[in-house]
């Protein structure tokens, strides 16, 4: 049975457990810590808890620790500012006294302003495209036992690679650009803010590996320790989530053990909806 996007809204229900304090958890099938993606999401819930009649702009975030998926992550939200138009917000996530992830999140009044953007590439359709999950089973023999049962497991999240990669252990080098169609797999709620707080969660899926491409190493490979170490994003547009939304990602350099990249999100129809940056580190082992 496919996982549903259910598991993800379910996850970004925070408890409100005192003013301004959230408290989020993990799934029970976390491997070694808790993804990325996850605490983006939650702590971007948690800051829409605090604002009202504003929609997410942009936020700024950096990840301190490793997360511990087996204990509560708790989020205090400052209420930096409050103006007519925008609102800031700081949010810090706790685990075992210390700190593990901090994010700046703007909100704003929406309104309406001069337009222009770049134009979505032209790739194949969603539809005639392998899933991750697809490719990621086909190809499971091929990957470490003690690894196969993790990356093979069912995604919330339907993601759609564009680009041909068979050897999962030993990929080809190639310019450092990738693309993948994403969209959730269920119904959403109707609410603007959810939708963010899933693509938030995403972001976080594919865009890391962008900076390994022009190397040909395999997060399989046991040769690579790699993080997040932090992660912007910008909503240009209102959105859909549960709609096909096509990730075009790219990264510009790699240096200091350390890989930057960039990802513009674009709706089937061409439009930019939000742009992502990240960097992470790419320490290979000797």
């Amino acid at each position: 049975m496919n996982s549903s996007i259910q598991e993800v809204l379910d996850l970004l229900d925070l408890e409100a457990i005192e003013v301004n304090i959230f408290r989020g958890v993990s799934p029970k099938d976390r491997w070694q810590r808790v993804f990325g993606g996850q605490v983006l999401g939650q702590a971007l819930v948690a800051a829409y808890r605090t604002v009202e009649e504003r929609v997410c702009h942009s936020l700024h975030a950096y990840f301190i620790r490793p997360g511990d998926p087996k204990v509560p992550i708790l989020y205090e939200v400052d209420r930096s500012r409050d103006g007519k138009s925008f609102a800031t917000r700081r949010v810090v996530a706790i685990q075992h006294g210390e700190q593990i992830f901090n994010m700046a999140v703007s909100f704003q009044v929406p309104e309406q302003g001069l337009e222009h953007q770049f134009d979505a590439p032209k790739v194949p359709a969603p539809e005639g495209l392998e899933t991750e999950e697809q490719r990621r089973r086909r190809l499971a023999h091929t990957l470490p036992e003690a690894i196969r049962q993790h990356v093979t497991r069912d995604n919330p999240i339907d993601v759609r690679p564009v680009e041909d990669e068979d050897d999962l252990m030993n990929p080809k080098k190639a310019p450092p650009f990738q693309h993948v169609w994403l969209k959730a797999k269920g119904a959403m709620p109707s609410e603007l803010a959810m939708h963010q707080c899933v693509l938030a969660y995403a972001s976080d899926m594919t865009l890391l590996d962008t900076c390994l491409i022009p190397h040909g190493i395999s997060w399989y490979s046991g040769r690579l320790q790699s993080a997040s170490l932090d992660h912007a994003m910008w909503f240009h547009h209102p959105f859909r989530v549960d709609e096909w939304l096509l990730y075009a990602q790219d990264s510009p350099s790699g240096a200091g053990a350390r890989g930057f990249n960039r990802g513009s999100v674009f709706t089937r129809d061409g439009k930019l909806v939000a742009s992502v940056a990240q960097e992470g580190l790419i320490r290979v082992r000797s």
